[in-house]
Order: C-alpha cells, then sequence, then structure tokens
C-alpha cells in the first residue's frame, strides 16, 4: 500500500549516550580543561607574571571548554534520508546521496566505538553516526528502530557499498532478536576484529563485504 503523498516524515533518534551521560562526560571535559589550562597557565606565570598565566590559562582552556560545549549539545537523528548532527552548529547530509560511506572503529581506553561515517550533499559535509560501542563482553548499541531505519535508509541508495552495509546493520538486528550476547553480533565482531593500537581507522570496505558474507 502506497502512503499518502502529504505522510508526515519519521525523524528518529540516533544518539547511542544518553543526555545524562553525556552531560557527565561533558562536566568531566569540563574539569579536565580547568586543571591542564590552571597548571600551564602556572608554568608560563612562573616567567611572564599575572599576564602570561591569565593568557596561557585562556589559550588552553578555550578550545577544551568549545569541546565540552560541543559534546554536551551534540545530538544525532534520521530524517527521512538524511542525518543530522547538532553540536555548536547543525550538519546535515542526505545518504540518498551520499558519495562517501564508510565504517570507523575508534578505540579509546579499550572501549571500541563503531561509527558509520557519511558525507556528501548537500554542503559537502561530513557526519558520524556511532552505531554501538563496546568494551570487554558487553557495551551499548543503537536501538531497534534506529538501526532499522538506518539499514532501510542504505538500502534505498541502490549502491553495492550501501546494501553490503544494510545487510551488515539487519544482521545485528537479527542477531539481537535471537538473544545472541553482545560478543556474538557482528558489530561486536566486526570491532573485534580491527587492528589494535590505533585510536580511529577506517575498514576496508572489500573486507567489510567478506565478513558480511560470513553472516547468517
Amino acid at each position: 500500500m502506497t502512503e499518502p503523498a502529504d505522510a508526515p516524515v519519521e525523524t528518529v533518534g540516533l544518539d547511542l549516550l544518553d543526555r545524562a551521560t553525556v552531560r557527565k562526560r561533558a562536566r568531566n571535559v569540563v574539569i579536565a580543561a580547568l586543571v591542564v589550562a590552571a597548571a600551564f597557565g602556572g608554568i608560563v606565570g612562573l616567567v611572564a607574571g599575572p599576564v602570561g598565566f591569565a593568557v596561557g590559562t585562556a589559550v588552553v582552556a578555550v578550545p577544551l571548554l568549545l569541546l565540552a560545549l560541543s559534546e554536551s549539545r551534540k545530538t544525532t537523528w534520521l530524517h527521512g534520508g538524511s542525518v543530522s548532527v547538532r553540536a555548536l552548529g547543525t550538519r546535515t547530509v542526505d545518504l540518498r546521496t551520499a558519495d562517501r560511506l564508510d565504517l570507523v572503529i575508534t578505540d579509546v581506553r579499550g572501549m571500541r566505538t563503531v561509527s558509520l561515517l557519511v558525507g556528501g550533499p548537500p554542503k559537502g559535509k561530513a557526519v558520524s553516526v556511532a552505531l554501538a560501542m563496546y568494551a570487554g563482553t558487553g557495551g551499548r548499541e543503537l536501538g531497534v528502530l534506529a538501526l532499522r531505519r538506518i539499514a532501510d535508509a542504505l538500502a534505498s541508495i541502490g549502491d553495492t557499498h550501501a546494501l553490503v552495509l544494510s545487510e551488515l546493520v539487519v544482521a545485528q538486528l537479527k542477531s539481537e532478536a535471537r538473544g545472541d550476547g553482545a560478543a556474538a553480533r557482528p558489530l561486536y565482531r566486526l570491532a573485534s576484529l580491527a587492528p589494535q593500537g590505533r585510536m580511529a581507522q577506517k575498514l576496508n570496505p572489500q573486507a567489510v563485504a567478506g565478513f558480511v558474507t560470513t553472516l547468517d
């Protein structure tokens, strides 16, 4: 059955972390920023006096405080076929016309995050959507609805690589529906296969395609 032309376009949140966790992380960045900035300002102040202390503190503190503000405001959503990320500003990429689709694994202090990096029209920007985050044998994953809508949007592109990524997300949903533990789910397995010792790495599309062919 075809939906009416004036049917409302669904908006689905794509935030992996809840707001309380995001605010806590931003608060930790603020505390670290103030400590590091004060220490650096103190060192400069020994040479240049009070003015040096103030300037040195500001040089270190301002960028880190802006980062904390950005993190505290960051939210991601899918509206129709477009992914938007809002922090200090808003960036939007239309999945249906994207010319860049990459899976990226970040590894920070033993916490591995699997993200979908999307780039392209309307403004040539790139946005990152965190699909899952793992540490040890547990972690956190996007909800079923969010993953389902991402899979649908990727499948609608028609590109071979996009279809592979859509199948990967569908396999993740099937694994969750079966009640598999985190360690048996495709995104966890994919994150585990990535080499260690790199803070961020883009997965080879051919390697991802080969991995997807092994999934149920």
